[in-house]
């Protein structure tokens, strides 16, 4: 027995797509050959089963039962026969299958014939007047729908439990940092806000990408139609009306215009939705991975009381967790291309030189994007928000970031702006200076002690303006109604 390959039987009989008997056990292979990482370290035993060999079985011959429902309400087959194949359309035996294909090299005409095996009445009208692509593609689009409806799930629910912390945070001031220097205060809530912002962004690119899939239909090899059209002759029915019929029992729309295939466009659409969510995912593990690290100390992912940091230093608290999520990110960031590369050589009406490639790539993306979802759900429901440090870096850099303020009032008092500007600069390049050889800052005593900023301000205003410990502007009130407006969103999506 050999391992399903490529239904090309050129591939298949040069021996490229079969592995030896003798590293399958009954279609369960062990540790003792390579494995994917996907199938059994990462990833939901939902979205792993929605990719699994069983499964894709499972919807060629739910399609094989609609063409034979279709074909029955337009005569071309009797009603035993499609009992027939209804009562063993869940018979799937892998062995057998892969017996047969081990011999003739064509996965789905092995499949046809392990299923006719098992089907006396009925199995010699399966697949009638289909072409492989016919079953492969739309079974392809259920299992691409199916996938985005569980990405959907997670996504929700990773977004309400962080729309529950940008509550909990709004108010807690903290130090913004850009080009990773101290900035300007923000709020912790109002930081979160941002991610969920580019989150409800992918949501709802996910909803309607899912929305708008589309099956192959029924046209045949080269989307003409055309065996369907010389099989339907007589009956009064159109090779439209018989794509109809089976599309409506899948619940899918198709193209109007397929070659063999489905446009390999909407692959690239489907992977560059998951590439869109990994980079929003992994921006925001990348930050928390910068605000674990001691120098800035302020939040950590959940670390489990006998996990094991390092296998050489027992004092390590590592972000795993993150880095994993940044890793696999990275991963989905970059199989648009192969995608790219399957819609751009695609050529004429259609060539098999995707085949192999997408028998990886669109499962390893949604398990891979399945575990990320999974495990930031995780990590935001379990953070810590280290208010020492916090504390820490507002009293050390919030200093610098209330000469704003003070420059601002300076100029409401009459001050020249561009004068005041050049002065503060000075004095806060000293005192950063200051700062940084591990002194005391002495910006506030800088300031509040200069002559000439003492003309427009009195000595106890210029401390109170440098006192500001929350210049976070609006910051929490768009928090707050950011949190309160995706919540009712994701109240309406359901």
């Amino acid at each position: 027995m050999e391992t399903i390959g490529d239904h090309s039987s050129a591939d298949n009989a040069a021996g490229t797509g079969v592995s030896p008997a003798s590293e399958m056990n009954g279609g369960s292979f062990t540790h003792a050959t390579f494995l994917s990482a996907f199938t059994w370290r990462y990833g939901s035993d939902a979205m792993r089963e929605l990719w699994s060999e069983r499964h894709k079985r499972l919807l060629w011959r739910r399609l094989w039962v609609a063409l034979a429902e279709a074909q029955h309400q337009a005569g071309l087959v009797s009603s035993e026969q499609v009992e027939d194949l209804r009562r063993h359309r869940e018979d799937i035996d892998l062995a057998r299958s892969q017996a047969i294909e081990a011999e003739i090299h064509h996965d789905l005409m092995a499949e046809v014939r392990a299923y006719a095996e098992q089907c006396p009445v009925g199995g010699g009208i399966i697949h009638l007047g289909a072409t492989s692509m016919d079953i492969e593609d739309n079974a392809d689009v259920l299992r691409l729908r199916d996938s985005l409806v569980l990405v959907q799930a997670r996504l929700a629910e990773l977004l309400r439990t962080l729309a529950d912390q940008v509550e909990r945070w709004a108010e807690t001031p903290c130090m913004a940092y850009t080009h990773l220097q101290p900035a300007e205060p923000t709020t912790v809530g109002y930081r979160l806000a941002q991610y969920a912002q580019d989150l409800w962004l992918d949501l709802d690119d996910i909803i309607a990408l899912r929305q708008a899939l589309r099956g192959k239909g029924l046209k045949g090899a080269v989307g003409t139609s055309a065996s369907y059209a010389r099989l339907l002759e007589g009956t009064g029915w159109s090779a439209g009306d018989l794509e109809a019929a089976f599309m409506r029992r899948l619940g899918l729309t198709p193209f109007p215009l397929t070659t063999q295939v489905y446009p390999r466009k909407q692959d690239l659409r489907v992977l560059n939705a998951l590439a869109g969510l990994a980079a929003s995912l992994h921006k925001m593990a990348f930050d928390l991975r910068v605000l674990q690290s001691p120098p800035f100390g302020e939040m950590a992912e959940p670390f489990g009381r006998r996990q094991v940091g390092s296998s050489a230093m027992p004092f390590k608290r590592n972000p795993i967790n993150s880095e994993k999520i940044c890793s696999l990110a990275r991963y989905v960031g970059a199989l648009p291309a192969v995608a790219w590369q399957n819609a751009a050589n695609c050529l004429l009406e259609r060539t098999l030189d995707d085949s192999a490639n997408r028998r990886i790539v669109l499962a390893e993306a949604f398990i891979a994007i399945d575990e990320i979802l999974r495990t930031q759900t995780r990590i935001v429901s379990g953070w810590t928000v280290h208010a020492g440090s916090i504390e820490r870096n507002l009293d050390r850099y919030g200093i610098f970031a209330a000469t704003e303020a003070l420059l601002m009032e300076l100029a409401k008092a009459g001050a020249d702006r561009q004068e005041m500007h050049e002065l503060i600069r000075e004095h806060s390049q000293t005192a950063w200076a200051a700062v940084q050889g591990g002194q005391p800052n002495p910006l506030a005593a800088l300031l509040a002690t200069d002559e000439t900023i003492k003309k427009w301000l009195p000595e106890h205003r210029i401390a109170e303006l440098l006192g500001l410990r929350a210049y976070t502007g609006d910051a929490v009130d768009r928090a707050r109604n950011f949190a309160a407006e995706l919540k009712i969103h994701l109240e309406e999506i359901g």
